[in-house]
């Protein structure tokens, strides 16, 4: 396999709005597709909540990015606002969180042929990013897969996944506190879109089971 690219700054404009100072933007990290076929695709991956130190240096938002580069997308990921250098202040307000997200999308959507092949768009997310991910999925034409990284059932909108139609990927610990394993397979069951990896001896840190992430990733996007 051809070595990895370097990863580059990328700056995320958000709309024009009464609430940012003119040329606002979030900050973001962009890693082009590992290969010399040219991408397939764009990924974005979302990081965890900004008020619980949530960023794009998460190490489960850097190897999901890292898994989506090694399989031909082109990846972004972002701080929140208020999170680094991003504009504003830091928000647990979902509809800021969807605000970014759309934001991280529409970076994606903008980007040339070389970065994305023009082909289609991979929305990621890990916990709080993962619900973002969930809710603003079906704005974008080009959004054709999901990867939901520990997303909390009782936030996830599954009837609207379902809707959407796309092929999702959701992976969680068994000793998830935050994400009850029973409650999500509930949730997911009516999906015939939705693959679900439980991985065993896993909390919602994965501080063991980071590298069963990136694999079932890779798995997932070379299937």
């Amino acid at each position: 396999m051809s070595p990895r690219p370097f990863e580059r700054p990328a700056t995320i404009s958000l709309p024009d709005s009464d609430a940012w100072p003119a040329g606002a933007s979030l900050e973001g990290l962009w890693l082009p597709a590992r290969g010399e076929e040219g991408a397939r695709g764009g990924a974005v991956m979302a990081p965890p909540h900004p008020l619980m130190g949530g960023s794009m240096d998460s190490p489960v938002a850097t190897e999901v990015a890292l898994a989506a580069s090694d399989c031909g997308w082109g990846s972004l990921r972002f701080n929140w606002r208020g999170v680094g250098a991003s504009a504003g202040a830091p928000s647990g307000e979902t509809d800021d969180a969807d605000e970014d997200y759309r934001a991280a999308l529409r970076f994606l959507e903008a980007a040339g042929e070389e970065e994305t092949g023009d082909g289609p768009l991979l929305a990621a997310g890990y916990s709080w990013g993962s619900l973002a991910a969930s809710r603003v999925v079906a704005e974008s034409a080009r959004t054709r897969r999901a990867i939901l990284i520990a997303p909390p059932p009782a936030m996830l909108d599954a009837p609207a996944l379902a809707a959407w139609g796309h092929p999702i990927l959701a992976i969680a610990g068994d000793r998830d506190e935050y994400v009850p394993l029973d409650e999500l397979r509930a949730k997911l069951a009516p999906l015939e879109n939705a693959t679900l990896i439980e991985l065993e001896g896993v909390d919602h840190f994965f501080m063991a089971g980071l590298a069963e992430v990136g694999r079932a990733c890779r798995d997932w996007l070379t299937d």
